[in-house]
Parts: structure tokens; C-alpha cells; sequence
């Protein structure tokens, strides 16, 4: 299945993007291609009245937070490139992500921390993977590079939410 044939409107979707980007010594992206590869689903998705919560990795910070991994730069670009704002969580299946996504209207993103600040999303862990997968309605795997992958954003959450789908950049990856 493909986003286009599911029911988005008024869902909460958890979008699993691939925004593994290069950045400087600064914290600026310098290659931007995967966010831009990432937004046709997510303004399909916005348009279409989803509230669209976007989960990634960047880097390999092994279980650990650490600044250097953050998404906060990614969140910053995509507000500007989807020209409406991005919340950033400050964590993914804290107060913050919960607070945040609760509090949604349809047609916004929000944009959760980095997955792999939790050493249990690399061992796919069935309590990560189920608080997750509380966050949303409907999921949906745009990250190819990612897919391989038997982590909890990418294989644990579909044990719990039960309406999935590929997006367009996964859609044209598979074609």
C-alpha cells in the first residue's frame, strides 16, 4: 500500500524519513537532498489533513543523546523548505513527543529527536517500539536507506499499529 490508499484525514502519522544528513562543524546541513526527497509525502500528507509526526535518525550516537546528533537543524530547514513550522520534540516518547502530538491540528508536523538517542530502538525492543507506535494512528515507512533495518521506527512499531503504508520516496525506490 501507498499513502494514497489509506485514510490520512484527521489520523496522527508516524512517518519514518530518512534524514540521515551531512552536516559542518556548525551544525549546518550541507547536503540537503534527503529532506527534499522526503516532501512530497509529507506535504501529501499535511495537505490531506494528517497530523504528520516525522521520526529519524541522524549519525550514531549508540544509545546516547548527544547534541551533535540532534534534529534540531533538520527541523529548522524543513520549516523553512515546507514553508510552515516544524515543532521539534525534545525527545521521542517522552513528556515532550507526547505533549506535542496530543496538541495537534491537522495538516501539522512535528518532527521527533533522534530515534537512536534510545539504545532500545537498534534492538527493536517491544516496550520502545510500543510507546512509539502510542503516538500515532497510521504509519508510514519513507525511509528506504533505513528499511533493512529491524529497528523499532522501522519494523517494531508495525507490531502495533495496524494501518501502514510506503511513502512516495519509498514508492519510487521499490518501482
Amino acid at each position: 500500500k501507498t499513502i494514497d490508499d489509506i485514510q490520512v484525514q484527521g489520523k496522527k502519522v508516524l512517518v519514518r524519513c530518512d534524514f540521515n544528513v551531512p552536516l559542518d562543524a556548525e551544525g549546518n546541513i550541507t547536503d540537503e537532498n534527503r529532506l527534499v526527497g522526503a516532501l512530497p509525502t509529507i506535504k501529501y500528507l499535511s495537505e490531506n489533513g494528517a497530523k504528520v509526526i516525522l521520526c529519524s535518525h541522524l549519525g550514531r550516537p549508540k544509545g546516547v543523546v548527544n547534541e551533535k546528533y540532534s534534529l534540531k537543524p533538520v527541523s529548522e530547514r524543513l520549516s523553512e523548505l515546507l514553508n510552515m513550522p516544524v515543532a521539534m520534540a525534545e525527545d521521542v516518547v517522552g513528556a515532550s513527543a507526547k505533549k506535542l502530538t496530543s496538541e495537534m491540528n491537522d495538516g501539522e508536523v512535528v518532527l521527533l529527536e533522534n530515534v537512536r538517542f534510545h539504545k532500545e530502538e537498534t534492538k527493536n525492543d517491544p516496550e520502545f517500539a510500543k510507546q512509539l507506535a502510542s503516538l500515532a494512528d497510521v504509519y508510514v515507512n519513507d525511509a528506504f536507506g533505513s528499511a533493512h533495518r529491524a529497528h523499532c521506527s522501522t519494523a517494531g512499531v508495525t507490531d502495533y499499529i495496524k494501518t501502514s503504508a510506503v511513502g512516495y520516496l519509498m514508492s519510487k525506490e521499490i518501482e
